[in-house]
């Protein structure tokens, strides 16, 4: 089992966890391939939604990764990003970024938010999930 960060805006995370799915990276294939089923990941939102610069900064959903591929989903003509289902948790407190400040484990990976998806360690998620006020693994 495997624990993930993705990164995207409050507005689609929250669409993302009404539906239950994830999509990554702009609707790139690659980063859905490499998590699978059983698999968490968390969302970070750095910001209220996608066209503002409103800062947001929390980690907003936790879920688990279903049994499936990744598949395409035509969001618009032009625009056909892919997804993967997820089982979020709904329960789930949004977590400040800043309360993991002094969390050395995550002064190791907090840089690759920048990312938008990327691994972390079964410690870091079970720290992040504690703040959500979530108690799996």
């Amino acid at each position: 089992m495997n624990y993930w960060i993705g990164v995207a805006s409050e507005d689609h995370v929250k669409l993302g966890v009404s539906e239950g799915f994830s999509q990554l990276c702009h609707g790139k294939q690659a980063p859905l391939k490499r998590m699978k089923t059983g698999d968490w990941l968390i969302y970070y939102a750095p910001k209220r939604n996608l066209e503002a610069n409103e800062p947001y900064q929390h980690f907003v959903a936790i879920g688990q990764i279903l049994e499936g591929e990744a598949y395409p989903f035509e969001m618009a003509p032009d625009f056909i990003p892919y997804r993967k289902d997820v089982s979020f948790i709904k329960e789930c407190v949004p977590l400040p970024l800043k309360a993991l400040t002094d969390v050395p484990l995550w002064q190791e990976f907090r840089s690759r938010l920048r990312f938008g998806h990327f691994q972390i360690p079964k410690e870091l998620f079970k720290i992040i999930a504690t703040g959500m006020n979530v108690g799996i693994v």
